[in-house]
């Protein structure tokens, strides 16, 4: 079974600050930044799931996000046009919009 990509590009996102004990996917810094979808790179096993033995299932989506660098990163001197993208499973990410 494999789940459809329920994101849109242009869709503003947060990625959910939660806590997760073991394997996964969703970077500490990106936790609880908001970012925007760029596209849907594919729907795949869920490598935090997969880490520990099992298969995988179900697929997940997975979104290529671009977030903005100077909101990432106290003291940011560098052009506000500049960013940082992630690939991000959907199951970590929130629409803020």
């Amino acid at each position: 079974m494999s789940a459809a990509a329920a994101l849109r590009p242009g869709t503003r996102v947060r990625v959910r600050a939660v806590g997760h004990a073991g394997h996964h996917r969703a970077p500490f810094y990106l936790k609880g930044r908001s970012g925007v979808v760029v596209r849907h790179l594919s729907t795949d096993r869920n490598p935090e799931t997969l880490a520990y033995g099992q298969d995988g299932l179900p697929r997940v989506p997975i979104y290529q996000v671009r977030f903005v660098q100077a909101e990432l990163w106290p003291g940011y001197r560098g052009p506000r046009s500049d960013g940082l993208m992630a690939d991000i499973q959907e199951h970590w990410l929130e629409r803020t919009d």
